[in-house]
């Protein structure tokens, strides 16, 4: 395949996904969506559609297909290495109430929103149910290590392994996930008509959450951002997902597993850090810089890095 046409395929998968972030910051500005939408439809989608997404996904899949224990340990190492990474290097050197905000920022990606879009739209139903797993496990060990670190430098919340463990197991897209591992595993059978239904509504998923995380970008937040912002979003959308795809290409990994690690990897902040550094008392401005910088950013970052593998994989 030639370069040319490498690169048109990689704009058919991404430029759908970031054109639909920024219509919601269009539709935002046009006043056509506003806080109380932005609140209701992120609600409906963390609670209902997006987890009857992951399900089906899962669920219509096969097992050993959805399920690859060597990617999600990849995954897993390559998140708590960008961890320990920027948590030593914010230790150091930034302010005790940026510290916790900055490594959540560098490690947090927006896997069950962007990544699982993008690598549904790349790799069909294959991206769908793989993507569908990964999510899940990223939800998990996102919010475990982001409630770790913000009570670690915060003044109002302390770290609390029971309470950290009861949110992860009522965590619907969690929840989903299990179910739809559980339901391939015993082949479970559903009629025709609820499968149709189901798809219906959870084919609202991806265009919602991609516009209610457009709606919640700020022009401000990219221009008042100091330097920690841009030193969090550098993490995040280059050096963890270059160096992760190093590591796991040295693994062994190659052809469409680098493509999905990368772009789980690679997409940026994910909204809900800045809603958790709040609740911590740390620097709510930080956090939404973060995720305004990493998010405008990974537009060029996340399309640049699958062409460089596409075109690599196909040398």
């Amino acid at each position: 395949m030639s370069n040319p046409d490498i690169f048109n395929q990689i704009m058919a998968v991404t430029a759908p996904v970031f054109a639909m972030v920024i219509l919601g910051f269009g539709l935002r500005k046009a006043r056509l969506v506003d806080d109380p939408f932005i609140h209701t439809a992120s609600n409906l989608v963390f609670r209902a559609t997006m987890p009857t997404l992951f399900f089906l996904s899962i669920w219509q899949s096969d097992l050993h297909v959805a399920f690859q224990p060597d990617l999600v340990l990849c995954f897993a190492l390559v998140t708590l290495l960008a961890f320990a990474g920027s948590w030593r290097w914010a230790h150091t050197n930034l302010p005790f109430n940026q510290r916790g905000v900055f490594v959540q920022g560098a490690f947090r990606g927006n896997c069950g929103v962007v990544s699982f879009a993008l690598v549904s739209n790349y790799f069909g139903a294959y991206g769908a149910s793989v993507g569908g797993v990964l999510a899940g496990v990223a939800i998990l060990l996102f919010n475990l290590l982001s409630v770790f670190i913000l009570s670690y430098y915060s003044p109002l919340m302390r770290f609390s392994v029971k309470s950290a463990l009861k949110d992860l197991v009522s965590n619907p897209l969690v929840l989903s996930v299990l179910a739809g591992l559980l339901a391939s595993w015993v082949k479970l059978s559903i009629p025709h008509w609820v499968q149709v239904s189901g798809h219906y509504f959870a084919g609202m998923t991806l265009p919602l959450a991609l516009i209610c995380a457009g709606a919640t970008l700020s022009v401000e937040g990219v221009r008042q951002s100091g330097k920690a912002a841009f030193q969090s979003s550098l993490v995040k959308i280059i050096i963890l997902p270059v160096l992760g795809c190093l590591l796991a290409f040295a693994l062994g990994f190659r052809d469409k597993d680098l493509i999905v690690l990368w772009f789980f990897f690679a997409t940026p902040t994910a909204a809900a850090s800045f809603s958790m550094a709040l609740a911590a008392g740390g620097d709510g401005r930080l956090a939404a810089n973060i995720i305004a910088v990493s998010t405008v950013l990974s537009i060029a970052t996340v399309t640049a890095g699958v062409y460089v593998l596409a075109a690599f994989i196909g040398n």
